[in-house]
């Protein structure tokens, strides 16, 4: 449902649904999905928030304004550690965050943000996590194994939800790629007169965006507007050639494509703004077409055959068959240890395929 809203907002030659049902029904996918800033904000600057029902508005409103709030204080926070990195002297990229929000929405309201994201180089690290700690995120998230970083959090006077911080050194997974982040940091674009802190280029921020929604599997809505705007803002600066000689090179070609052929196929409007001229033939996971056993199929394809190499599937194979323990806890809703948490994986698993394959 959310998509179809969605379609909406890139076409403002359609007329926005009158249905009033169509607006109650959409509003949990616009929660379940994070996107309520982004519909919100969208909408007023076509100047059509008015064609919705005011409960439709009055909703995404109320939750603008807690995005807005949020984001302020973590602006204020970011700001805080990008001086105190300056400082230091540590190279510094803000991922996604705040500014992702003000440059490629508008407004740092425009896109709802719930921790900070920095790129530092790996040298870098020991001083980087000092840095971090000293201005009180001291509680040490444990660490993954094989992942490309470490987070750090500090809880929030009022707040539940505690701040966290993540510092990271590469953007995907060393095992089944061979990417190379300092392709990123040569291009990097020193962020007004300082001298360590830094943004990456336009191409590398798309290519940033298009591997964090292939990373997610393109599971929300979020993921799909994200990269929908880097095209329109950065249409001049990306160039699609260079973009595939990138993820060649790094072997991230076949996520990259599938990521992007996705995006199109659903947003067939962009080929007017920017054409990609790589695009394959993608059904979006959990779309309604895809019912079953094509649908457990597409998720297999996405966690096995996204990769560029016969090498890397192995690797990510053996990762999915046998995960670290970090990982397992993460899939399965119940508290248990060694043996027994695998045990109720495969269970799970298997239910799901059983599910997909049997007739209901």
């Amino acid at each position: 449902m959310s998509l179809e809203l969605v379609r909406f907002l890139y076409d403002i030659k359609k007329s926005l649904p009158q249905d009033e049902v169509f607006y109650h029904q959409v509003l949990q996918d616009i929660e379940d999905d994070g996107i309520a800033s982004q519909v919100y904000f969208l909408l007023k600057q076509q100047g059509r928030l008015e064609q919705t029902p005011a409960f439709f508005q009055f909703h995404l409103q109320e939750e603008y304004n807690k995005g807005l709030y949020q984001n302020l204080f973590i602006k204020n926070q970011t700001d805080q550690l990008l001086r105190l990195f300056e400082e230091r002297k540590i190279d510094v990229i803000a991922l996604k965050g705040v500014y992702f929000a003000e440059k490629y929405f508008g407004h740092i309201g425009a896109r709802a943000t719930s921790d900070i994201d920095l790129l530092v180089r790996i040298q870098d690290l020991t001083i980087a996590i000092e840095s971090v700690k000293s201005l009180g995120f001291t509680v040490e998230e444990e660490f993954i194994p094989g992942h490309f970083h470490c987070s750090f959090s500090k809880k929030l006077p009022g707040s539940p939800t505690p701040l966290v911080v993540e510092l990271h050194w590469d953007l995907v997974k060393r095992s089944t790629s061979r990417f190379n982040i300092n392709d990123l940091w040569k291009q990097s674009v020193p962020v007004s007169q300082s001298g360590y802190i830094k943004e990456l280029s336009p191409l590398h921020t798309f290519y940033m965006i298009c591997l964090h929604g292939w990373r997610h599997n393109l599971d929300s809505m979020k993921y799909f507007m994200d990269i929908i705007q880097v095209i329109d803002k950065e249409r001049k600066e990306i160039d699609f050639d260079h973009f595939i000689q990138l993820a060649e090179s790094h072997q991230t070609l076949k996520r990259n494509i599938r990521t992007l052929s996705i995006v199109y196929q659903q947003f067939p409007h962009l080929d007017e703004i920017k054409m990609f001229p790589f695009k394959v033939n993608h059904t979006l996971r959990g779309s309604q077409t895809l019912k079953g056993f094509r649908q457990y199929w597409d998720f297999l394809d996405y966690q096995f055959f996204s990769y560029d190499t016969v090498k890397h599937t192995l690797i990510e194979i053996g990762n999915w068959l046998w995960p670290s323990k970090y990982e397992v806890s993460s899939q399965i809703d119940e508290q248990s240890q060694g043996k027994k948490m695998y045990l109720l994986l495969y269970k799970k698993r298997l239910t799901s395929l059983l599910k997909a394959v049997l007739p209901h």
